[in-house]
């Protein structure tokens, strides 16, 4: 039996020391060897674990930085992506807003259009022309001229299209007609 068997933890070194036979005093050596190598090995572990606690918290450590320094980017790319937003929410706004003055001038226009084309008969004057027509026609200055003008206009006020007029495309007939003679005329002459 070995000496840690025989003893209890509690024996009193000092005893064995001074009475102990040689025979003890050896296993007392052999167990303090041993014990010294046990601690010695256990320092050592705790040494190495000491030495990959400290590496792995310098790894934290560097990753926590990483991570820092991506999040701050990503919290600046944030920042610039909404103020970019807004700028183009406040460009969305004031388009709308110029869309809406806008749609407002031109019903105001299209009243005053149709108010002035209640007085005016239908826009129809003494001699049987058109102010709209003459609108229409102006700066027609030959014969190939009037020509073109005729069909582009007959194409976008002709009652099949979804702008169609037939009253418009009454105006427009007799104005052509009446141009095209004087186009005649002007010829024969």
């Amino acid at each position: 039996m070995g000496f840690d068997e025989e003893r209890d933890l509690d024996f009193d070194l000092e005893d064995i020391l001074k009475n102990g036979s040689d025979e003890e005093l050896n296993e007392l050596k052999i167990w303090l060897f041993k014990e010294n190598v046990r601690m010695e090995n256990l320092r050592r572990e705790i040494a190495e674990l000491q030495d990959k606690f400290e590496k792995e918290k310098e790894q934290f450590y560097n990753e926590m930085r990483t991570l820092s320094h991506s999040m701050e980017i990503d919290r600046k790319r944030l920042l610039q992506e909404n103020a970019f937003f807004d700028q183009k929410m406040k460009i969305l706004q004031r388009g709308f807003e110029e869309l809406d003055e806008d749609r407002r001038k031109f019903q105001k226009e299209k009243d005053k259009f149709e108010a002035q084309k209640e007085v005016f008969g239908g826009g129809t004057s003494f001699l049987g022309r058109t102010e709209l027509a003459d609108m229409l026609f102006r700066g027609v200055n030959s014969h190939l001229a009037l020509k073109k003008r005729y069909k582009d206009l007959i194409k976008m006020f002709h009652p099949d299209n979804v702008a169609g007029d037939h009253e418009m495309v009454q105006i427009i007939n007799r104005e052509y007609e009446e141009l095209r003679r004087a186009y005649d005329i002007g010829k024969q002459a």
